[in-house]
């Protein structure tokens, strides 16, 4: 009867890492619809960027208090996940604590160490959950967090504040059954552990039965739990736990501000500007898309931004534009790049060839209004800890509006007649530019 326990262990976890393997394809695929766009330049710059970013959180600092909260939670739930490898190890193959005798005594001293992250897990979820829901910070009551997006960051830290619960229960069970000698406890003799110690007090009057009853069932529900929350990732914006790295990996390496110009409509001003430059054998002329009206006419890193977006909102909070009360949020151009690089993949995957639906991301998800306010100040870029750059899919869509669909406000139009006539946004003449200096 002692094998059942494994197999259903065992077919658990493989159920998980199957079901998230699928997810992680279908995500890839998506990503990998957007157009090809070569990032792998300078990779010491990369890594450094890995390193502070992801890693370190370094934009997060800018505000030092919520940094280190953020912080405690990043390195609890990466660190306490070294010891979801014993667990696993354990239900694979029917032990109970199977590093306690190779470690000795820095099996403790670990232990001890994940249990204070643990608590203090706990104690900023907490913080978290009343800062989201009770303090009214403007980018947490935001009308861009409206139904599953505010939703979804409260359950997540109800899950965590969850996970790390059973862990401190199940330790605290498991040291009371060592304390007596009971059963299979009894052979790893642990002692007490810091913080799980303290929780001895509520079982004390239970039978051993009882507490290992509830030891196992803590046990269960802890990696279940784990196992639950890694196949919940893909669906919420805590993607971003693992999409952060290789989004920093390849975030973009030039100077802020930098506007890339299209190769091609350089070309033809040049063959316009100078016709003795068109190579006699020069290919004919190709029709182009300018700009990006759906997901896929932008680039994949664009498209792996809008994943690995966080919708913590210090992009819409340091927008002047929104600041001023215009459309246009930031946080809101990736959630919608995302919602509608979704619905795409979902139609992809149902069709076996892809058929125009009908809608795109310009105009059906993202509007003229939005687009226009931008002031292209690149606070956004700047704010993002994930090193995102709403701004890119801004300035392609733009294009898209003015150069393939003439759309553009009055006040645009004068100023590109007059770039294209009088070389400046102003309706002088360039011979007269200089009157204004002569008296």
């Amino acid at each position: 009867m002692h094998i059942i326990p494994q197999l259903v262990f065992i077919l658990i976890l493989a159920a998980g890492i199957y079901l998230f393997s699928a997810k992680a394809r279908y995500i890839r695929k998506n990503i990998l619809m957007g157009r090809d766009e070569v990032l792998n330049d300078r990779p010491e710059l990369r890594w450094r960027n890995v390193l502070l970013l992801a890693f370190g959180q370094k934009k997060m600092f800018k505000n030092p208090l919520v940094a280190v909260m953020h912080f405690i939670i990043y390195a609890g739930f990466i660190i306490i996940n070294i010891e979801v490898l014993e667990i696993i190890l354990d239900g694979i193959l029917g032990t109970h604590r199977l590093f306690a005798a190779p470690l000795g005594p820095m099996y403790a001293l670990l232990i001890n160490l994940f249990e204070c992250l643990a608590v203090g897990v706990i104690v900023v979820c907490v913080i978290f959950l009343v800062r989201r829901n009770i303090l009214h910070i403007r980018r947490f009551m935001s009308k861009d967090l409206n139904g599953w997006p505010r939703s979804d960051a409260n359950y997540i830290l109800i899950t965590e504040i969850i996970l790390m619960s059973l862990f401190l229960t199940m330790n605290a069970t498991d040291t009371l059954l060592q304390s007596r000698g009971y059963g299979h406890y009894a052979e790893h003799i642990t002692g007490n552990f810091l913080f799980s110690e303290k929780l001895h007090s509520p079982f004390n009057g239970l039978s051993s039965g009882q507490l290992a009853f509830i030891e196992r069932s803590a046990w269960w529900l802890h990696i279940v739990g784990i196992i639950a929350f890694l196949n919940y990732l893909p669906y919420s914006k805590h993607l971003h736990i693992l999409l952060a790295f290789p989004n920093a990996y390849y975030a973009s390496l030039e100077p802020k501000g930098k506007m890339h110009n299209m190769p091609d409509i350089q070309k033809e001003v040049r063959y316009a500007m100078q016709p003795e430059l068109i190579p006699a054998n020069a290919p004919q002329a190709t029709a182009h898309k300018f700009g990006a009206r759906d997901v896929m006419d932008l680039s994949w890193k664009n498209l792996l931004d809008a994943y690995a977006c966080t919708e913590c909102g210090r992009c819409t909070a340091a927008c002047p534009a929104n600041i001023t009360g215009k459309l246009l949020s930031p946080r809101m151009i990736m959630m919608k790049t995302r919602d509608r690089l979704e619905e795409v993949g979902q139609k992809r995957k149902a069709m076996q060839n892809w058929q125009d639906d009908g809608k795109s991301l310009l105009h059906d998800y993202i509007t003229e209004e939005e687009l226009r306010a931008c002031t292209t100040c690149n606070a956004c870029v700047e704010e993002c800890p994930v090193s995102i750059s709403p701004l890119d899919i801004i300035l392609q869509m733009r294009r898209y509006l003015i150069m393939e669909e003439s759309n553009a406000p009055q006040e645009w139009n004068s100023t590109f007649s007059n770039i294209e006539n009088n070389f400046a946004p102003w309706k002088f003449s360039p011979e007269e530019r200089d009157q204004w200096a002569k008296d």
